[in-house]
């Protein structure tokens, strides 16, 4: 079985990246940092592979030095899907993320990296994908009007409280 790594591509900030990302989640730490050496592409000693760990799983930031080319490349569209058993723990997340970011639609938002995350409440599906079909038509209405997810709301929604 393959070992799938989430990796995010920069130009030069994977190290400012991956140490900002540790610094929001629990179980979070820097694992390694390969640097550039005389042959580049990036300049001496500049961080080249960043392995990190966010909430106990491995990912991989990398320093392309690929400016503009960056836009064209695959690699520069990740995004990352993130769920969070209590709203305090969701909102600090969510705020910290969305600093210098862009908050957009249904619990997503762009990171000042660029990067899109969903940031969702734990049992949301309860709610947007419940057993009751006319309960979950609210939630799901409830959410699409929502910039940052709200658990409790939802849930009044689906009990159409």
């Amino acid at each position: 079985m393959a070992d799938i790594v989430p990796l995010f591509w920069f130009d030069d900030q994977a190290e400012e990246a991956a140490n900002y990302y540790v610094s929001i989640f629990k179980n979070s730490k820097v694992d390694n940092v390969s640097r550039y050496g005389e042959s580049g592409p990036g300049p001496k000693g500049a961080a080249m592979m960043v392995e990190f760990t966010l909430g106990g799983k491995e990912y991989k930031a990398l320093n392309g030095f690929s400016g503009e080319d960056r836009a064209a490349n695959a690699a520069s569209g990740i995004a990352l899907f993130a769920t969070f058993d209590s709203q305090d723990e969701l909102d600090s997340v969510w705020d910290a993320l969305l600093k210098d970011g862009e908050p957009l639609q249904c619990g997503w938002l762009r990171d000042k990296y660029g990067h899109a995350w969903n940031i969702v409440p734990e049992g949301i599906g309860n709610y947007v994908a419940g057993d009751d079909p006319e309960g979950a038509q609210r939630a799901m209405q409830a959410m699409l009007g929502m910039i940052k997810l709200d658990i409790n709301e939802l849930k009044r929604a689906y009990e159409n409280a």
